[in-house]
């Protein structure tokens, strides 16, 4: 029964969290964070950042894999599945409902404008989101340098993200590998 309930809740939350949050998984952090760190602490604010590490590095969309990784490690097979779906269905449903309407709308200035505060909005909870990453991540020389390197490939080389990924996956192991072997000593 217990189990029951938390999955109906996981199910409310990210259904929620799915309903009122435009311009995807990066500003639903945010969201994301308050709700399942601050209001129902079903994980730790130390987790956010390996659910949005594991949700980053897997194919998909942000939004659902840290929907699904905090479903899991909340309630299991069924909490995954509810929290997957709550923060899917909202989208699919204005987005089905808005594809039918939008061309009939888009030429009108307050749709326009609509947009454009939507933008500006998203925008500043992208921003957000790595304020609060950049404040829990560990820092240190590598770290600085693995964040330069990586806005630099993707700004100014237009890299593809994936290999930025990979690249700094590949160093951040070389160098915590190279700090644990001098611990040791």
């Amino acid at each position: 029964m217990q189990k029951n309930r938390k999955v109906w809740e996981l199910f409310v939350t990210f259904l929620k969290i799915g309903a009122f949050t435009f311009g995807g998984g990066y500003a639903m952090i945010p969201l994301i964070k308050e709700e399942v760190v601050t209001r129902k602490h079903w994980i730790s604010e130390e987790d956010v950042l390996d659910v949005v590490a594991i949700a980053e590095s897997t194919p998909g969309p942000i939004a659902i894999n840290s929907a699904t990784f905090v479903g899991y490690k909340t309630a299991g097979f069924w909490g995954s599945f509810a929290a997957t779906l709550g923060v899917s269905l909202p989208s699919f449903v204005i987005i089905y409902i808005i594809s039918f309407v939008l061309r009939q709308f888009e030429s009108l200035a307050a749709v326009k404008y609509a947009f454009t505060g939507v933008r500006a909005s998203v925008l500043a909870l992208i921003v957000n989101a790595l304020y609060s990453m950049y404040r829990s991540c560990p820092k240190g020389p590598v770290s600085y340098l693995l964040m330069a390197f990586a806005f630099a490939m993707v700004a100014f080389v237009n890299m593809n993200v994936l290999y930025v990924i990979l690249i700094c996956a590949g160093i951040g192991v070389i160098s915590s590998y190279k700090a644990m072997k001098e611990e040791r000593k």
